[in-house]
This record gives structure tokens, sequence and C-alpha cells, in this order.
């Protein structure tokens, strides 16, 4: 990337494409300026892949550290936005494996716990409480992609569309993943109840 010695602020007024093509030419206050607008989507996303806070910050982190240095090969095909939630996905997925290749992640210690509202009937809450841990727990026991598709389309209300242009698939190859996802979690749960 070229060097940029004059930094700029810019306004809320640029647009991200615009503000991908200056930083394609090395202007970095012009990738802070996209990491500024797409640093909650990427940590939300990040959290709810990982389910652990310390490993969000990671995955986000990494994820723009990656978009930086591959920013000079971003096309347009898709949104920037697109883009980044792809690096993010990629990103967790990667920490991930590594993690338990390595066997720093317990899976049942990164999940924190889900604050619930305490002016709830408590036995809702114990029942709410009871129902995260055990869809949590299934979760942990699906292959990542399938995980990742069913939090987008469950946990995050995301089109098929929208889908599969994050992972970079066909809008059929996402729906049949989420079938499939769909029925490993069912097996899953229902191994539970016996």
């Amino acid at each position: 990337m070229k060097n940029v010695s004059n930094i700029e602020n810019y306004s809320d007024d640029i647009s991200n494409a615009e503000l991908v093509k200056k930083s394609q030419f090395g202007d970095k206050s012009a990738f802070e300026q996209l990491v500024v607008r797409h640093q909650d989507l990427v940590f939300s996303l990040a959290y709810k892949l990982t389910g652990n806070r310390e490993m969000a910050n990671d995955v986000a982190q990494e994820s723009f550290i990656r978009a930086w240095k591959a920013i000079e090969k971003f096309r347009g095909d898709s949104t920037f936005s697109t883009w980044i939630y792809r690096i993010t996905v990629n990103t967790a997925w990667t920490l991930r494996k590594k993690a338990k290749k390595h066997n720093t992640l317990n899976i049942e210690e990164t999940y924190e716990p889900i604050v619930i509202d305490e002016k709830k009937d408590p036995e809702l809450v114990a029942i709410n409480s009871d129902l995260s841990s055990v869809l949590v727990s299934a979760l942990d026991k699906i292959p990542m992609d399938q995980r990742i598709i069913v939090e987008l389309k469950n946990i995050e209300g995301r089109s098929h569309k929208e889908i599969a242009e994050f992972l970079g698939i066909s809008v059929t190859a996402a729906k049949v993943r989420l079938h499939r996802a769909h029925q490993k979690l069912r097996q899953i749960l229902e191994e539970v109840e016996r």
C-alpha cells in the first residue's frame, strides 16, 4: 500500500465505498473510519460465534487486521459490510480451530451467563436459564459451518440471501446447510430429552 502522510478526519457523509477506495491507496484514517463504522457489527458477530468476550475481541481485532492487509484486493463485488462479515466468520472459525487443537478453549467455560431481568418470575428465569444452557451445549456439538448458519438465521434473523452473501455460497447451499444444521440440532436435543 502507498504511504499517505497527511491523515484526514472523514465526516459521516462520506460513503463506505469512498472510504474503501481511499484505504486501497493507503489512507489509514479512511480505514480507521471503516473500523469505527463496523466495529459493533464485527464484535457482535464474533461474540455470537465464540460466546466469549475475550476471544471475540481477538477475533474482531484479527478480522480488521486481515481486512487492512487485504483491502487492496477488495473488488467491490459486495458491500464492505458483507466483506468484513465474511472475514469475521472465517477468522472466528480459524481461531476456534487453533484453540481446540491446542486445548486452550473449554467450550463449557467460554459462555458467559445470560443476563435475565430479575423482575421476571423466578420460575421463568430458571426455565430460560436451563433452556439457554441446553441450546448452547447443543450448538457446540454441531460443526462450526452449521452453527454459523443457525446463528445467522435463528439468532440474528438474517435472510437466506444475506447468509449466502456473508458466507460466499449460493442461496440453495445456505438453505441446505441450514436444514442439515436444524436436523443435527433436533437429534441432539432429542437425545437430551431422553
